[in-house]
């Protein structure tokens, strides 16, 4: 199998691959742009290092990352040679376990996505399955256990080479703060390889609840079990709860686990409300879970922060990306209403922007009269001792910085975005990447 790793073909679409992701330089400082200059020169030594095992991978920069009410993530990033080799490795064992992995497994794999994985969890809550057992697993990447994934691994890789160099890699320290730490469990978040290695691991939870009979949906390290009483979810909560502690040796989130009906359970970001068309009773369609919402509308006003340092195209061009990103990944749900009203509160956050960028009153006077006010109200307007958010809304800007001019600057409003998508074929599609970093 090294053979099969090293081979040119193989290494030059690692290589690519690993440009395209882009990702920031590890402990080395080594970008991405450099690989090619690496594969061109030092190739031969790389390979040789590798088929002897006497490769040794560098530490893993260990990067904090913000998750929510005021929680951090560690990020590990191997350095880019680290990251070339498990990539290369990655795309010659993935075929061995993809074929065995379960359908109802959603995460990381190829021609499955979000969409399909929340599609699923609704076709089982309308079949009538409407007690979710809803487990969530605590710090899953940073608890795996080393040996037991190995055994694993074993199962299909019989290579001594690769199995070295895979067992290299998860026992690399991570270096946080500029202190090495040393690693004897968990899969580094950040590396090519972690992915698979986590369904890897949580296969043998999805073998489990199919052999229980059971409908679930699994996306990474998230997974949801549906059944039809509140009894048969107690029991079945229970017994998951003691596979993961006993076999996995994982630990779950009690705070963030429980029993959940369709109203008070989130899937990915989205949310289940029942439907209040005739002949439907007992169905439930999507929404947007209210983090969803909270999270694009911190971003929205990140950008449109009058104080934000950005020129007035840049932050147009910078909230039509997320906007168009956010709207492409939640157009499943019924958000028509809910858009509209943002739509609005983000052109009176532009316009804001606008009038605080005029500055001084003798500019915001020749501003407004060039923009059709007359010069007496002009006047009067650039001397208010109004707020900026109070002018944003009132009516001398609403009529004057109209959505038709800003639609001129390229603003696109996000109801207009949600319009212009095409109905979702989630058949064949990849993951989206807005709702999975």
């Amino acid at each position: 199998m090294i053979e099969q790793i090293l081979t040119r073909k193989n290494l030059l679409q690692a290589m690519h691959q690993v440009q395209r992701n882009h990702g920031s330089a590890g402990v080395d400082h080594m970008p991405v742009t450099k690989l090619t200059e690496l594969l061109s020169i030092d190739k031969e030594e790389l390979t040789v290092k590798v088929r002897s095992g006497k490769y040794l991978p560098q530490p893993i920069l260990g990067v904090e990352i913000p998750k929510g009410k005021g929680k951090t993530r560690l990020l590990g990033i191997p350095t880019v040679t680290d990251r070339l080799l498990q990539q290369a490795v990655l795309q010659v064992i993935n075929a061995r376990f993809e074929f065995e992995f379960s359908d109802s497994s959603f995460g990381f794999r190829p021609n499955r996505n979000v969409g399909q994985a929340v599609l699923k969890a609704k076709e089982y809550i309308n079949e009538g399955f409407q007690y979710i057992v809803d487990i969530d697993l605590k710090t899953f990447f940073d608890e795996v256990d080393h040996c037991y994934l190995l055994q694993l691994l074993y199962r299909k890789i019989k290579c001594r080479e690769t199995m070295r160099l895979i067992r290299k890699w998860l026992r690399a320290p991570i270096q946080t703060k500029g202190k090495l730490v040393k690693r004897r469990k968990g899969v580094p978040q950040g590396s090519p390889l972690s992915p698979l290695l986590s369904n890897i691991m949580l296969h043998e939870l999805d073998m489990e609840l199919e052999k229980q009979g059971l409908r679930f949906v699994r996306y990474a390290d998230d997974f949801s079990i549906y059944v039809k009483t509140k009894a048969t979810a107690r029991k079945v909560g229970n017994n998951i709860y003691k596979f993961l502690r006993d076999k996995l040796k994982l630990a779950i989130n009690r705070e963030k686990s429980g029993i959940r009906r369709p109203v008070q359970f989130t899937c990915l970001g989205f949310g289940f409300v029942p439907t209040y068309v005739k002949g439907e009773k007992g169905k439930y369609q999507l929404v947007v879970s209210k983090k969803g919402w909270e999270k694009l509308k911190q971003k929205l006003k990140t950008i449109t922060r009058k104080t934000t340092p950005m020129s007035f195209d840049e932050r147009i061009e910078k909230l039509n990306e997320v906007q168009r990103g956010w709207v492409n990944a939640f157009r499943m749900a019924s958000i028509q209403n809910k858009l509209n009203e943002l739509d609005g509160w983000v052109r009176n956050r532009l316009r804001y922007c606008v009038w605080h960028h005029w500055k001084k009153p003798e500019k915001k006077r020749r501003s407004l009269i060039r923009l059709g006010v007359e010069r007496q109200q002009a006047y009067a307007w650039s001397r208010s001792r109004m707020g900026g958010w109070a002018i944003a809304q009132s009516p001398i800007l609403g009529t004057t910085i109209t959505v038709e001019r800003l639609k001129k600057r390229g603003y696109v409003p996000l109801l207009e975005l949600y319009n212009q998508s095409k109905p979702v074929n989630w058949e064949g599609t990849m993951s989206l990447g807005f709702l999975t970093t």
